[in-house]
């Protein structure tokens, strides 16, 4: 009796691994150009690279609630958002001025006759896909390149998707090698590791403002209603709001609420990264980013890091990127956090 149930005891212990190992999912749709992650089925978030985008990006991200705390124009406008910067989509690494060209602002409301001053970073190909019970992992290619389709630098990137109780994490390592010819990326503003934010997440505005680019061209940002807008920047060294601009820190902390919900957006920087610890190039119209290459601006010209690989030559950044639902994360938490990540 016992050798003929056997087999079923067997095929009853596959199939519940096979159940256990669901508790992330990471999911490639070649044909759609995305490759969406989730975690007990529930979306996190999606990397997508379609061609309307100049790079790819991770869009949107979510809560462990689901909720939506990036923008969504202008892929999928909703109510009430800004509709500034067209570049802004998601969560994208890249950079305003990598041999003279602009792969940061690149989108498609640049008109041709323009196009020859922006890079486009290309998916490539996907190296690595791994679901467990711990995370998800993904490995991608990519090629940034010049408009006449030369490849000026290789990519590789490894996400690593992970979440404990309503604390969801994103840990990025990219790697950039120089390919044929030394890469410069001149200092500028426009850097490195971004992400645009829903509208309530971001600072109430009080009147219109215009932000200029490297490039000199002007957006204007208008004032709009602040009815449910509750965003708030905290750093490392304890500076809040718009004052965060310009300044260094270890991690540079979000807090707001959507609807009834507290959320906080934690961006870490990682000490092996070059310009440690980084400048926050953080608006409160929505940009969160933080860019330890563009080093003039920031310290009104008292610093200056044109940094530079020759041919060959390879740079690795790190950051993570904490999205914590139902209660703000704290000083404490954060720097617990950056201790963390700071080993790796």
């Amino acid at each position: 009796m016992l050798i003929k149930t056997f087999p079923v005891l067997l095929l009853a212990l596959s199939l519940f691994q096979a159940h256990a190992q669901t508790k992330y999912s990471i999911v490639e749709n070649r044909a759609e150009k995305r490759i969406d992650i989730a975690v007990d089925g529930k979306p996190f978030t999606s990397y997508i690279y379609p061609g309307v985008l100049m790079k790819p990006v991770l869009y949107p991200l979510r809560t462990t609630k689901g909720t939506l705390v990036t923008r969504g124009w202008p892929l999928d406008p909703r109510p009430e958002e800004r509709v500034d910067h067209p570049h802004h989509v998601g969560m994208w690494f890249n950079y305003g001025n990598v041999n003279g060209l602009d792969f940061w602002n690149n989108s498609t409301a640049i008109p041709p006759e323009r196009k020859k001053d922006f890079g486009t970073i290309k998916h490539v190909a996907v190296e690595k896909i791994k679901a467990s019970n711990k995370n998800a992992e993904l490995a991608v290619l990519k090629d940034w390149q010049s408009p006449d389709g030369k490849s000026l630098l290789k990519e590789n990137t490894q996400y690593v998707f992970s979440e404990e109780g309503q604390k969801r994490s994103i840990e990025m390592t990219t790697k950039l090698t120089a390919l044929d010819e030394d890469v410069s990326f001149s200092d500028n503003k426009e850097g490195l590791i971004g992400i645009r934010i829903a509208r309530e997440l971001e600072h109430p505005s009080d009147k219109p403002e215009i932000f200029t680019d490297a490039n000199g061209n002007p957006t204007t940002v208008s004032k709009l209603d602040n009815d449910k807008v509750t965003g708030k920047y905290r750093s490392s060294e304890g500076i809040e709001g718009d004052e965060v601009w310009g300044t260094r820190g270890k991690w540079v902390n979000l807090i707001g609420k959507i609807g009834n919900e507290p959320v906080s957006l934690l961006i870490l920087d990682n000490p092996k990264n070059v310009g440690y610890p980084t400048y926050w190039h953080a608006r409160g119209y929505g940009l969160f980013a933080a860019n330890p290459l563009g080093q003039k601006e920031f310290s009104k010209g008292k610093e200056t890091l044109n940094f530079k690989l020759k041919a060959g030559e390879s740079v690795t950044f790190r950051y993570k990127v904490i999205i914590s639902s139902g209660a703000e994360l704290s000083d404490a938490e954060a720097n617990a956090a950056f201790q963390e990540f700071s080993k790796k």
